[in-house]
């Protein structure tokens, strides 16, 4: 019976596999109706980005897009995600002001990266206060772990390593590792020299 049921599931996986390049084409399809940019080809989808708003996202070449991501640009925001980035399953990414992700950066699990915060009080509702706006920028080959949160007006420079589930409060200068909630330096070799000895 196991042998059985083994070789029916094997079947169906195959076909499975078979159908994936069909996904993908529909997931690439899917995106390009909803976004201002261009989709490249070359360009790796696991499934159709959830996009909300204006679609005003500009997308590199050689990305890979896990499932289950979420792409909102309103009022005057935008996203643009540049050549070779990683977007892994989960990652929200919500603009009104600007969010730039550079060359060569990972993005893990669950992060969110939001440019605006509510703005609330002065007898107003919460959801109806309209928001307060600062520009994200992600430089290049910059690695943001599992979990993390990277909040309005951040700079991350390039080759940083943010750790996992941290808040992104402040600036992160290039080739700096930070970790914790606050996010804050934590004590390591600049990334350039662990690169350079990892050749």
């Amino acid at each position: 019976m196991k042998g059985l049921l083994l070789a029916v599931l094997t079947i169906f996986a195959k076909i499975s596999v078979s159908f994936d390049p069909l996904r993908r084409l529909w997931a690439s399809a899917k995106l390009s109706a909803r976004i201002n940019g261009r989709v490249d080809p070359s360009i790796v989808l696991q499934g159709a980005p959830e996009v909300h708003g204006t679609g005003r996202i500009q997308l590199g070449r050689d990305l890979y897009l896990y499932r289950d991501l979420y792409l909102e640009t309103q009022e005057h925001g935008s996203i643009q995600i540049g050549n070779r980035v990683v977007i892994s399953r989960g990652v929200h990414i919500v603009s009104f002001a600007g969010i730039v992700i550079g060359e060569n950066s990972m993005i893990g699990e669950y992060a969110s990266i939001r440019d605006a915060n509510h703005k609330f009080g002065g007898g107003v509702t919460i959801r109806d206060s309209g928001h307060d706006a600062r520009p994200i920028e992600i430089g290049r080959n910059v690695w943001i772990a599992r979990g993390v949160t990277v909040l309005p007006g951040v700079k991350i420079g390039d080759n940083a390593v943010v750790g996992a589930n941290a808040v992104v409060t402040r600036d992160v200068p290039a080739d700096t590792v930070v970790a914790g909630i606050p996010a804050k330096p934590i004590p390591t070799k600049p990334i350039s020299q662990m690169m350079g000895e990892a050749r």
